[in-house]
């Protein structure tokens, strides 16, 4: 694995573990939220799915994409919570983050590579749905800004994760294990909307 992916994968896994803990750690803070936002996207397939494919993509990508795409779907996922949490509501929220799986699947497998505009706006349409499912379900007794600090930090886990599983081996394993990951992806999306 390249350096600098071991590092950033490393200190967010860290990050991660380490949050939940540091915020326990001191009486009278609330934590359901930024524990409930660190959990969500790890409780649901349909998330964990499309955040895995937006790291494999952006890493087979490369170039600018490798960071455009993360930070798109983070920032428009935080949008969507946010307006979600205002009391917003956006028709097909669950055909949506369903669509995005197959969608993210697909254009893992075929290695899809379009103007880096059109992909980051692909990303942040695909982040919409997911960010208002996550403020749909937020409890109600979290603090919105640990919630949502949760959930935005276990999204950058799972988009390393998957720009890791590219980076980390030889171009030519990468390129198959990109191909069966998104095809398996697609495949779990299908599986989901029918189920």
């Amino acid at each position: 694995m390249k350096p600098i992916f071991k590092t950033a994968l490393t200190a967010s896994m860290t990050v991660a573990a380490l949050v939940p803990t540091v915020a326990m750690a001191h009486t009278g803070h609330e934590t359901s939220g930024l524990m409930a936002g660190l959990s969500h996207p790890f409780t649901g397939l349909d998330h964990l799915l499309a955040m895995v494919a937006v790291g494999l993509w952006a890493a087979q990508m490369g170039g600018k994409a490798i960071w455009q795409l993360p930070l798109a779907f983070i920032a428009t996922m935080a949008l969507g919570a946010g307006l979600s949490m205002a009391g917003m509501t956006v028709p097909f929220v669950e055909s949506g983050i369903l669509a995005s799986v197959i969608a993210a699947g697909l254009l893992v497998a075929f290695a899809a590579r379009f103007n880096l505009l059109l992909c980051t706006a692909l990303t942040a349409a695909m982040a919409m749905f997911h960010g208002v499912a996550h403020g749909a379900e937020m409890p109600l007794a979290a603090s919105g800004l640990g919630y949502m600090s949760g959930f935005m930090l276990a999204t950058l886990v799972l988009h390393l994760a998957g720009i890791a599983l590219i980076k980390a081996g030889k171009p030519a394993l990468a390129t198959l294990v990109a191909r069966v990951a998104g095809g398996s992806i697609a495949a779990g999306g299908l599986v989901l909307a029918v189920m």
